[in-house]
């Protein structure tokens, strides 16, 4: 096993994936998770406190994007639009690994009521931060809630179809989750 090989949290969020699509969460250990991926439990430890965190794992790095995202957003920009630009700068980080497991890790987690826990917190968590950036801005907490509420929405429903659409690498995430904010304006607007 490569000690000091690079790729090691990749490799370890990749196995993980595979093991738990193959034979369960439950059935899947930190042990065959590691060997699996090439490395050793230790620096599986060095990585993650343990399995649950491999499925969010990112989520910091997200939630900073989003927030920066937000926060340099111009000073007239609308709560929607400095939240697609939170958006658009944590697209920027989902790459062609984030898009391949995607529909594995939902499988994982559809199978899975631990994991089902672990992604609503990752959901609240994401929301929390995107209020705080909107409140940073001046807004009023109802409307940097339901502004941050509809952007974790449109990421959601964005990388879900990006997820599931064409491979060919053309499209990009960013695009999916603006056209699904757009969507959800129009449709928050209808509501009267």
């Amino acid at each position: 096993m490569g000690r000091w090989e690079p790729g090691a949290r990749e490799r370890l969020v990749v196995a993980a994936v595979d093991l738990f699509t193959e034979q369960g969460y439950d059935a899947t250990t930190v042990a065959q998770i590691a060997e699996r991926a090439g490395v050793t439990k230790s620096t599986f430890f060095r990585h993650f406190p343990d399995k649950r965190e491999l499925l969010v794992a990112g989520q910091e790095t997200l939630s900073r994007l989003l927030t920066e995202g937000i926060a340099e957003a111009p000073g007239c920009a609308t709560p929607l639009e400095a939240v697609a630009a939170g958006l658009v700068r944590a697209s920027s980080a989902m790459g062609p690994v984030n898009r391949e497991l995607a529909p594995r890790v939902k499988a994982a987690v559809a199978a899975s009521a631990e994991l089902q826990e672990r992604d609503t917190l990752k959901t609240v968590s994401l929301a929390a931060a995107m209020t705080d950036a909107l409140a940073a801005r001046g807004l009023p907490d109802p409307t940097a809630a339901l502004a941050s509420e509809l952007g974790v929405l449109a990421f959601k429903r964005g990388f879900a179809q990006w997820s599931e659409g064409d491979r060919d690498g053309k499209d990009e995430l960013a695009g999916h989750v603006l056209a699904s904010l757009d969507e959800l304006r129009a449709v928050s607007a209808s509501l009267g």
